[in-house]
């Protein structure tokens, strides 16, 4: 199954590099990523690939560790993500 991770914070060194091997703890691939800093604020949307049976533990893994790191993280499954935007 595909997930869209979402990634706000103050920019500071790494971000990318942290959530990423964050991702790999739990074997997800990483398909595709967009990342920018608007002023000092850095935004990231990366949609990766996860087995089904680890969805839930990552969606509160990735979230607590983003509050670790300062950052908001929000994890959610491709198919809500595609119902939000389908009209």
């Amino acid at each position: 199954m595909r997930a869209v991770i979402s990634v706000v914070g103050k920019d500071k060194i790494g971000i990318l590099a942290s959530v990423s091997s964050k991702c790999q703890e739990f074997s997800a691939n990483v398909v595709d990523v967009t990342q920018t800093v608007l002023q000092d604020f850095f935004t990231m949307v990366m949609l990766v690939e996860i087995e089904n049976k680890n969805f839930l533990k990552f969606v509160d893994d990735m979230e607590n560790f983003g509050n670790e790191k300062g950052l908001k993280i929000y994890v959610m499954h491709e198919d809500i993500f595609n119902a939000m935007h389908t009209i």
